[in-house]
């Protein structure tokens, strides 16, 4: 309806005493076409401008071109299609996460606080027990494109594996190892076979550590573990020590064997070559004896007297006093014999 179908005019039972309210028309100065070129070529290079991106140290870029997937950048100055053509993710490669199983963090103190999930940490053994368990897992990224756009919600799906692969590692474990000499072997397998369930997701995760914190058995029985694994160490420290004292008797018996060995050696050697000396001078002996046998004869019955003389009691008699005497006389033997009355002498 325009304006004129109004009654404006004063005192006209309308009600309006004032003319309308007229907007005035708009006018637009004219801008010259180099002006405007200028401006429409700043705001190019602006947008252009806009396209440059830094990427960090411990960053990876990823290029998306409408939503999808184009190239990864190294860290450096890049740049790349303005938005909204394409656009940057700068996920963080080189910062490690981790992932709790069986227990939250509730504050990291100090004093740290931590509430069990039992859930998620009593486990069955292969042995039908059930038992208890911590774990952290420690990740980084290692694809960030499949990070990115091949598995959602991935913490949770990290999780998930976590515990289905410690899972199967201690169903096939005994308790007793997982309480004493088994923890570090089972690491190393969670660890690989988590490692295994996310290539298979594509999730492009690296894991760098799962480590158990805690393994014990449920909270019923638990003094009756601990008095067994007590044993079980006490027999463990028994053992090493039993190996330690064989690792130290054993070099020093074989010291003393080969001391024996080397003392019957050296005593062969000498009865050998002190054989040979003798049956040599015997043979010597024999060629004198064969030159002057009378002679020889006589030396040898005198060295013989000689050597065995000293070691006999003897009674010498003369011939002047072996006649009024028996040639054997019961005489007795002993230091303190006294002579035969001038017939003899002991020497």
């Amino acid at each position: 309806m325009a304006w004129d179908d109004f009654n404006f005019r004063k005192g006209s039972g309308g009600g309006f005493g004032r003319p309308p309210f007229r907007l005035p028309p708009l006018r637009f100065r004219q801008i010259s076409p180099q002006l405007l070129g200028t401006i429409v070529g700043v705001m190019v290079m602006v947008w252009l401008a806009s396209g440059s991106y830094t990427v960090g140290p411990d960053q990876r870029g990823i290029v998306l071109r409408f939503g999808k997937h184009m190239a990864i950048t190294d860290p450096g100055f890049h740049w790349h299609w303005p938005y909204p053509l394409e656009t940057v993710l700068r996920p963080k490669v080189t910062e490690v996460q981790r992932v709790e199983i069986g227990f939250r963090s509730i504050d990291p103190g100090p004093p740290a606080r931590y509430a069990d999930v039992a859930s998620e940490s009593l486990m069955l053994t292969g042995d039908e027990n059930i038992i208890d368990i911590d774990l952290v897992v420690q990740y980084r990224i290692a694809d960030p494109a499949k990070y990115l756009f091949k598995v959602r919600h991935l913490a949770d799906t990290v999780k998930s594996a976590s515990e289905a692969a410690l899972r199967e590692v201690i169903g096939r474990r005994h308790i007793d190892e997982a309480l004493t000499v088994g923890k570090l072997d089972i690491q190393e397998e969670a660890k690989a076979l988590l490692q295994s369930i996310l290539n298979t997701y594509e999730a492009g995760l690296q894991v760098v550590a799962v480590q158990l914190q805690e393994v014990q058995p449920p909270k019923q029985v638990i003094d009756a573990f601990k008095d067994v694994a007590s044993a079980r160490e006490d027999k463990a420290r028994f053992i090493n020590e039993a190996d330690g004292y064989r690792s130290a008797i054993i070099p020093e018996v074989r010291g003393q064997v080969e001391m024996i060995l080397r003392e019957a050696e050296a005593y062969r050697e000498e009865k050998i070559r002190r054989a040979r000396g003798e049956a040599q001078r015997f043979l010597q002996m024999l060629g004198e004896y064969r030159a002057a046998e009378e002679i020889t004869r006589k030396r040898l019955l005198l060295e013989t007297l000689e050597e065995v003389l000293p070691r006999m009691d003897k009674i010498i008699l003369e011939d002047r006093a072996g006649t009024n005497v028996l040639p054997i006389l019961p005489l007795g033997k002993g230091e303190n014999q006294s002579g035969l009355d001038g017939i003899g002498e002991k020497r």
